[in-house]
């Protein structure tokens, strides 16, 4: 909704298109590593390769977007992408290694889910922000 509201100014912004890709997939991966979850009596192994499999293809593309970011001389601090890929890691880190215990056969991979879950959000929420009111200051 944000990037909708704010859309010429997203466009017009170097980076932000990147930003506002990363938002939605931080919201988004948590909906759908959630789901995958909630699939009654399935084998632990099958859950641990979806949720590595999506955890990490969600790492690998928001990272690739953020050092795209990075690389490119925007004109911002540069302490705004090192924020970014922090929350990154937080968010999509505790995912790859719940995907990875399950599959060792580790219960405890169950309760990574949830860090991955609450950084996920706020990462998505604070991407959502900066793109509905920080742009237009």
């Amino acid at each position: 909704m944000a990037v909708s509201i704010n859309l010429s100014r997203v466009l017009a912004t170097p980076g932000l298109t990147g930003r506002a890709a990363e938002s939605m997939m931080q919201l988004f991966g948590v909906v759908i590593i959630s789901t995958t979850a909630l699939i009654p009596r399935q084998p632990q192994a099958a859950l641990g390769t979806e949720i590595l499999i999506l955890g990490s293809l969600l790492w690998l593309v928001q990272t690739v977007l953020q050092l795209r970011y990075l690389t490119r001389k925007t004109g911002h601090p540069r302490r705004w992408g090192i924020t970014r890929i922090v929350r990154t890691q937080l968010a999509n880190v505790p995912f790859c290694i719940s995907g990875i215990l399950l599959l060792r056969g580790s219960p405890a991979g169950m309760y990574w889910l949830a860090p991955g879950c609450i950084f996920s959000l706020f990462a998505g929420v604070a991407s959502a922000w900066v793109l509905l009111v920080e742009i237009l200051r």
